[in-house]
């Protein structure tokens, strides 16, 4: 039932899906399901991007897994050097991020036909889907249609291909001999310690850069958990003030019936004895 909810209201336009998770919370709670119910309740709401992305995954898995297979065989190129492999690759990464953008807008149109392209963010989806080309991460929670929000690749591109300068004729004829293997070693080993002094940096950076991320990663968690806190009280403070809103027009009611039988009963004791309910009223 869980997997359910969420496929469909991951797959129906965002405006929409506030209003239907509070539904299938209300429906699971019924139910008796309190578990499925707050399941249900922490789900977050897509952005457009996101549930573009997320009508893909969920309607089309099919271009999805390919897409996957594709980052796999570029990464495997990448750590292979291949460049010739990496070029074609490279296009059929294109072409097939190209082809999954215009079914997402296609997917979109069917499910909301008020929607126009204008109104589609395909920039946005696009980055997501090379994002997910690049990092396994990001493919994953494509693959699974519960995406929230937009991606953006942060690598490093395909892998550059080394610089190269044309040789000409004069090029092959040295003007001196060349320098003998000991008179290299020398400037060799300071190029390769500052190499090694580089490389301690970079990988000195790079640690703070991932500690950085995640430290990022956990401060978001903790403010949608809040954010799903304080919604889970609001729907709850919501509840309780439409209970109270009943309760104040019933106690109107019942003040109202009490006053017109109070007239009532003055009004046939008057009828009665004139004189004696001017007394009552005058305290005599």
């Amino acid at each position: 039932m869980r997997g359910d909810v969420g496929e469909r209201l991951y797959s129906a336009p965002p405006e929409g899906f506030v209003a239907a998770r509070d539904e299938a919370v209300a429906s699971a709670k019924a139910a008796g399901d309190l578990d499925a119910a707050r399941e249900i309740a922490k789900l977050r709401k897509p952005t457009v991007a996101a549930w573009l992305v997320n009508l893909l995954a969920i309607q089309r898995p099919d271009l999805m897994g390919e897409l996957v297979e594709l980052s796999r065989a570029l990464r495997a190129a990448q750590r292979d050097l291949k460049g010739a492999q990496l070029r074609e690759l490279s296009k059929q990464r294109r072409q097939a991020v190209a082809g999954l953008v215009d079914e997402a807008r296609k997917l979109a149109l069917a499910a909301d036909p008020s929607l126009t392209r204008a109104k589609l963010p395909l920039g946005e989806v696009e980055n997501t889907l090379t994002a997910a080309l690049s990092d396994e991460d990001v493919a994953g929670q494509v693959r699974s249609g519960r995406l929230v929000r937009a991606a953006a690749y942060a690598g490093f591109g395909e892998v550059p291909r080394p610089q190269l300068r044309l040789v000409t004729a004069e090029d092959t004829t040295p003007e001196r001999p060349a320098p003998k293997a000991e008179d290299r070693r020398g400037p060799l080993k300071k190029e390769l310690q500052a190499a090694q002094a580089a490389l301690k940096k970079a990988e000195a950076d790079l640690e703070r850069a991932v500690k950085a991320e995640r430290r990022g990663a956990d401060d978001l968690a903790d403010i949608e958990a809040e954010l799903a806190e304080v919604e889970r009280r609001k729907a709850a403070a919501d509840e309780e003030l439409s209970r109270r809103k009943l309760a104040r027009k019933a106690a109107e009611r019942a003040v109202a019936a009490a006053r017109r039988h109070t007239g009532d009963v003055e009004g046939a004791l008057e009828a009665l004895d004139p004189d004696g309910i001017g007394k009552a009223q005058s305290g005599g």
